[in-house]
């Protein structure tokens, strides 16, 4: 029993300087160690530190140098059965908590989440941003994330806190009055109104929620492209200048499929089309694109069945679809 006593290590100063960043809490190195009544805890600012008896929380201190005796460590001293005179090294669990903010942590959506807009109906939208949280209240952290671990860090949190965030902007969007357009404009109202649905959930787990950040907020291409159109005609004016635009759009893909007697066809069809809606659009008196008629009458010979194309090469029809030409072999 001498030998024992003896080969005890007794602490009597207690502190811990964060390595790292990211460390949310760590658990003091006690194997082998009792610690002096009377010895010193230093708590530093950004840092709370707590008392643990057989896995259960006792006492909780915040910044500040303590002398540890009965009076001060009152919930250990009940679980452990002390009397207010006890004067004897004791063995505890010590764990620390760093209360730093944790700034600049990523979110974003990893797959696209389906919201009802008010202006284009079911759309999918892919979003990211950044957002800062801090350890507020160790008892719970510790009961319900960090555990008895030898220490926890804000990596080991992340995926947790993403899926969680992703859950509450999808309600905050489904709820949102905004529409896709407006969004822009109202980045750091939405960031708000998320940070107001997510902050139970970041207080269940003993966090803090500081800062929440939408940088941006985006649609799959081929909607993006319906509202490209949409811009195209505010820009225009009217729709019959965005028709004259698309117009010569179509002209100058006609005009660079040279290849073969169809493709002639096309180019002169869409010519003859583009010649009228031009002239329709600046002579009062001229003759709308379909009274026409000897010009265009040509025209539909060279428009191919429903399902297929022109070869660029030969000419010929093909599929749709087709990568290559059954004819020349020529890629499509």
């Amino acid at each position: 029993m001498l030998s024992q006593f003896l080969s005890k290590q007794f602490i009597d100063v207690i502190q811990w300087n964060e390595p790292e960043d990211g460390v949310l809490s760590y658990r003091y190195p006690m194997q082998d160690m009792e610690i002096m009544n009377g010895g010193q805890l230093t708590v530093r600012e950004s840092q709370m530190a707590a008392f643990i008896n057989e896995g259960r929380i006792a006492d909780v201190f915040g910044p500040g140098l303590y002398t540890l005796t009965t009076r001060n460590l009152p919930l250990l001293t009940d679980l452990m059965n002390w009397d207010k005179a006890f004067q004897s090294p004791f063995k505890s669990d010590v764990y620390f908590f760093s209360t730093r903010q944790q700034i600049d942590q990523k979110w974003g959506t990893a797959t696209p989440i389906t919201i009802r807009d008010k202006e284009f109906g079911a759309v999918r939208l892919r979003a990211f941003g950044n957002y800062t949280y801090k350890v507020a209240d160790p008892r719970v952290f510790f009961n319900q994330v960090a555990g008895t671990r030898d220490a926890y860090f804000a990596s080991d949190l992340e995926g947790q806190l993403r899926t969680a965030i992703v859950a509450g902007m999808t309600n905050t969007f489904a709820n949102s009055d905004v529409s896709f357009l407006d969004m822009a404009a109202n980045q750091a109202t939405l960031g708000a109104q998320i940070a107001a649905e997510l902050k139970p959930t970041f207080a269940g787990l003993g966090l803090e929620l500081s800062q929440f950040v939408v940088e941006n907020v985006s649609l799959p291409e081929e909607l993006q492209k319906v509202i490209d159109g949409r811009i195209g005609v505010g820009m225009a004016g009217d729709l019959g200048k965005y028709t004259q635009l698309q117009a010569a759009e179509s002209l100058g893909v006609a005009a660079a499929n040279t290849g073969g007697a169809a493709g002639m066809g096309v180019g002169l069809g869409a010519g003859a089309v583009m010649a009228q809606t031009l002239m329709g659009a600046t002579l009062p008196g001229a003759a709308k694109p379909q009274e026409a008629a000897a010009p265009v009458a040509a025209a539909p010979e060279a428009v191919p069945a429903a399902g297929t194309k022109f070869c660029i090469e030969c000419g010929k029809p093909i599929t749709e679809r087709a990568k290559f030409c059954s004819e020349c072999g020529k890629p499509q």
